[in-house]
């Protein structure tokens, strides 16, 4: 059908398909119009738990899920005479439906078809290998930017992380003290002195104590928001603190935009 100016209100979709759909972008949708959503229950695959995060879901996409190899309970199995998609025919249905939210200013509810979007994308049979796993990856640091408490556990791991490494191998065993050393010249002369600082020593016996962990945790805390701590390091803390200022502000900027795009209007 051609959805273009077709206004629907307070209407439950949870079992319409929208495949095959003409200028579904134009679609207007008004008051409690319903969707069917994600199964909320953990499963269990195999040895690995699986939970889905509480969204709008189209039919089609149950229907897809369902029909999969191990696939979990809770998703609903097409009825008898449905069209048969896949994330391929999907995914342009997301991306128009979500247009649809965005020009009624309904932000929130354009994320969940967003997140459809991008999973059917994802799934899809017709994209690169490389591009394939840098979805995977943004799916799994940050549910593509939608996720804040997903982005936030990660980030929390890596400055566990972070501060059990610079404990262990980071720290300095003493901070080295600046040494002044110069020639007194037997008559009256100039002296010249030249000061010098000793190499950061590898530490050696107790690694993890309170005054360490203060330490680590104060190079942490400075790598989250991008700055120096000015602590005095090994090599390989040197080189723990320049992964930890690279990758941790890019996981609390994920969370920030994944609270930004749930609470934008």
């Amino acid at each position: 059908m051609d959805a273009a100016h077709l206004v629907l209100a307070d209407v439950d979709l949870s079992g319409c398909l929208f495949a095959g759909t003409v200028h579904l972008d134009q679609l207007r949708l008004e008051g409690a119009c319903t969707f069917d959503t994600a199964p909320r229950a953990a499963h269990r695959r195999r040895w690995a738990p699986v939970h889905f995060t509480e969204r709008r879901v189209l039919a089609e996409e149950h229907h897809w899920r369902a029909s999969q190899p191990g696939a979990v309970r809770g998703w609903n199995v097409a009825v008898l005479g449905a069209r048969r998609t896949g994330p391929l025919q999907l995914a342009p249905v997301y991306r128009a439906l979500r247009k649809a939210f965005e020009d009624g200013k309904h932000e929130p509810g354009a994320a969940d078809f967003y997140y459809g979007e991008m999973e059917m994308r994802r799934h899809a049979d017709d994209i690169p290998r490389s591009e394939r796993g840098l979805l995977t990856a943004y799916w799994a640091l940050s549910g593509y930017g939608l996720r804040a408490l997903r982005a936030l556990a990660w980030l929390g791991a890596a400055m566990l992380l972070t501060i059990v490494l610079l404990m262990a191998f980071g720290l300095a065993q003493d901070t080295p003290k600046q040494t002044a050393t110069g020639t007194v010249p037997a008559g009256v002369g100039k002296v010249t002195f030249e000061i010098d600082k000793d190499d950061p020593q590898n530490p050696t016996g107790k690694w993890f104590t309170g005054k360490r962990f203060e330490k680590a945790l104060n190079v942490t805390l400075n790598s989250v928001v991008f700055r120096s701590s000015g602590q005095d390091l090994t090599t390989t803390g040197t080189y723990i603190e320049m992964a930890s200022r690279l990758t941790e502000p890019v996981l609390l900027g994920l969370a920030v935009l994944a609270v930004r795009n749930r609470v934008k209007r």
